[in-house]
């Protein structure tokens, strides 16, 4: 009978080391704020985007998209935070008002447009009279 209360007690201390040692994206951790940035059109996952964690207009963290588009923040302070979103050649993505809580975690995916190097403005022939 003892061996058996043993492995019993074993088994449940292993498990509960095991599920307490993960730190990856998606690891199920309730302090993180996790998701993908994709293109708009192609749906096609982005890498190296900057993604910028603001707490009341102080910069907390900076993290970077991976091959598969992915991020990750883990252990942020609770509060209400902005994200903003970055790369070469697309348009800033933010986004506001954000609640980060503890023991809760968080999904975010956002999709970026691409930029056309060009904003059109109005002709300044548009605004007067002939």
């Amino acid at each position: 009978m003892k061996p058996k209360a043993l492995l019993i007690t074993a088994m449940i201390l292993g498990g509960s080391l095991c599920a307490r040692a993960g730190n990856g994206p998606g690891d199920g951790k309730k302090d993180d704020i996790n998701g993908t940035v994709t293109h708009s059109e192609s749906k096609k996952p982005l890498k190296d985007v900057s993604v910028t964690a603001y707490l009341i207009s102080k910069k907390e963290k900076v993290e970077l998209t991976d091959e598969a588009g992915n991020f990750a923040f883990d252990e942020l302070k609770p509060g209400v935070y902005k994200f903003v979103f970055e790369k070469a050649g697309f348009k800033k993505v933010t986004k506001d008002k954000v609640v980060v809580k503890t023991d809760e975690a968080f999904q975010l995916n956002i999709e970026m447009i691409q930029d056309n190097g060009f904003d059109l403005m109005p002709s300044p022939l548009h605004f007067t009279d002939f």
